[in-house]
């Protein structure tokens, strides 16, 4: 199959939800070993709003479901990252659980991810949103590697041993969720 074939298939999958999990394995392998990412040439294809839509974790905050959106925010140039899960539709800007993080892209690779604040973000009151972060403790030193990436779609895999497939969200503005 060629990498244009494969890409195509891995984004209807990720897109509809379904698929068995030994396929979008399968694919992400070939796109990673295909048209591996070079962090060097294309760290900005980084910056943006990205919905993960799987995940070969069993853990519960990295599941997808369609009431749930797990986005990853990344901001390269500014060195910043958040994790943010919060609910889909028209509570979305209600509530959220937020991970801060300082990030930093290091080789062709791998992106660097200091952990700093954690907790609950609420909804904008005025100029200011409701929120409640306190500091968090990093004990390990924690990473991703980007395998594959374009305007589109991102793979990576972290320190733990997970592998990820995200979908950029055009639709959401990296700075109104950043701030």
């Amino acid at each position: 199959m060629t990498p244009s074939l494969a890409r195509s298939e891995l984004l209807s999958l990720l897109r509809s939800g379904s698929g068995p999990a030994d396929r979008v394995r399968e694919l992400i392998v070939q796109l990673e070993r295909d048209q591996p990412a070079n962090l060097e040439q294309e760290a900005g294809l980084l910056r943006g709003v990205w919905q993960l839509r799987w995940s070969s974790s069993s853990q519960p905050y990295l599941a997808v479901a369609p009431w749930l959106e797990n986005l990853q925010l990344l901001d390269p140039d500014r060195g910043r990252g958040m994790n943010l899960l919060r609910p889909a539709g028209p509570l979305a800007p209600l509530a959220a659980i937020a991970v801060q993080a300082a990030i930093a892209v290091e080789g062709p690779q791998r992106v660097r991810v200091t952990f700093e604040r954690g907790g609950w973000l609420g909804p904008r009151v005025g100029e200011r949103r409701l929120q409640l972060l306190r500091g968090v403790r990093q004990g390990f030193p924690a990473w991703l590697d980007i395998t594959v990436l374009d305007q589109e779609l991102r793979v990576c895999r972290g320190n733990a041993g997970t592998l990820f497939a995200l979908l950029r969200r055009q639709d959401l503005i990296l700075e109104s969720l950043m701030d």
